[in-house]
């Protein structure tokens, strides 16, 4: 990089004293054209340049316009306009070729913001991306619509139907809850929990004590100390799955039933002993938080 700088400072120099001496030279007849030429040259230098270290830093790099490649920026043949030898038989256009709808040099002729038109290109390379990403997604199958097709068709079969719990990260504790109450089991009843709070935290704390006081059961499936996971199922909005659903089926002593997709059932539960049977169902792909469970009642209940 240091060396480009070098050649570059030189080039700049060298264009400048050119252009000095072009001015020098000039007539009152030729001095308008000798004045856009050097304009024209500085410009493509500057062009060039910036090309140059954009190549060396790895960046992506348009096709250098015709008119570059045609021009010598170190050579003879750019001094047509001396000693009143006509201007336009330079190969360069008489007005500065756009770059990605930016002139070479703004009105007032300064140079353009290299950094902000490399902003710009990227950003248009970004759209165009999002662009079609958003084509081929619409060709992808609809997969939330599909699941919950079918999951409809499976409760059909069964003679279910569903009430929707909020996806909050508390669904899996809020349906049991749901269910508990249609065996009239009250969710304070099991050690751990009390009847003074929302449904939804009486069975995060049985779960979390169930889970406490039988780490044998649980702590080999876990990938941190059993006082960590319990607070988390307890007190915070940490979702459940299987674990917690197996520890709240043997707090509350019921059979719990977990309708998936393509019509499997999960069973989880207290085993022939058990004061009832519940039904989840269990979305993957159905709710904007991702995996979600709702309550599923017996119809005529």
């Amino acid at each position: 990089m240091e060396e480009l700088q070098a050649r570059h400072r030189k080039e700049q120099r060298d264009l400048q004293s050119r252009i000095t001496q072009k001015k020098k030279q000039a007539s009152k007849k030729t001095r308008k054209g000798v004045n856009d030429e050097c304009g024209q040259l500085e410009a493509t230098l500057a062009e060039q340049q910036a090309r140059e270290i954009a190549e060396l830093n790895g960046e992506p790099v348009d096709d250098p316009p015709e008119d570059l490649a045609k021009l010598d920026l170190h050579g003879d043949d750019v001094s047509s306009a001396v000693n009143g030898v006509e201007l336009d038989t330079i190969a360069v256009s008489a007005e500065p070729k756009p770059h990605n709808g930016m002139g070479d040099h703004d009105a007032g002729g300064r140079r353009p913001n290299r950094q902000k038109a490399r902003l710009a290109r990227r950003a248009a390379e970004q759209d165009a991306i999002t662009s079609q990403a958003a084509k081929e997604a619409q060709s992808l199958p609809d997969m939330k619509k599909q699941e919950r097709d079918r999951m409809l068709t499976y409760m059909k079969e069964r003679g279910l139907f569903e009430k929707e719990i909020r996806a909050d990260g508390h669904c899996l504790y809020s349906a049991v809850a749901d269910q508990l109450e249609l065996l009239d089991i009250p969710v304070g009843s099991a050690p751990g929990a009390t009847a003074d709070v929302l449904p939804y935290k009486a069975t995060r704390a049985a779960a979390a004590h169930y889970m406490s006081n039988h780490l044998d059961d649980f702590e080999p499936f876990l990938e941190e100390p059993m006082n960590e996971y319990s607070h988390k199922v307890k007190d915070t909005a940490e979702w459940g799955g299987q674990l917690e659903l197996l520890a709240l089926a043997k707090t509350y002593g019921i059979n719990i039933n977990v309708l998936q997709d393509f019509g499997r059932v999960e069973k989880i539960g207290a085993g022939g002993s058990g004061k009832g049977e519940v039904w989840l169902g269990y979305y993957k792909h159905g709710f904007g938080l991702g995996e979600h469970y709702n309550s599923l009642r017996m119809k005529g209940a």
